[in-house]
């Protein structure tokens, strides 16, 4: 069983708003936190948003700050993100991830600090 799965990607035009979610399987994982990063193929995979699960405290990439906005809700056990005013420059696929390390020892934007990924979903932001 895929222990992460995205959805909510899609084509919108600069300025719109997308909520992207990402449901974890209880059955196959325990996170301490979850996070965000996207990627195209130009580029690293870049973070872009990440949350504690245990206190809901909040990390942000500079490039979002102030337009995304990641959650989660633990009953259903799901992680979204909130992307609002969105440019050509968010365009790519979005990852979701969870760390199943401590959170005092994760480090929120490295990719190689979670252990579980989704499989994507794609934003695309027409100018």
């Amino acid at each position: 069983q895929v222990p992460l799965v995205e959805s909510g990607g899609g084509l919108v035009q600069t300025g719109a708003s997308l909520r992207l979610s990402c449901v974890y399987s209880t059955r196959t994982t325990s996170v301490n936190a979850m996070g965000w990063f996207r990627q195209t193929p130009e580029k690293e995979r870049e973070f872009v948003a990440a949350i504690t699960w245990s206190d809901s405290v909040t990390y942000y990439g500079d490039s979002v700050k102030g337009r995304f906005t990641v959650s989660r809700d633990s009953a259903k056990s799901t992680m979204y993100l909130q992307m609002n005013t969105l440019k050509p420059e968010d365009t790519g696929v979005y990852y979701c991830a969870a760390s199943k390390i401590p959170t005092h020892y994760w480090t929120s934007a490295s990719v190689r600090d979670y252990t579980y990924w989704g499989q994507g979903t794609q934003v695309t932001v027409s100018s």
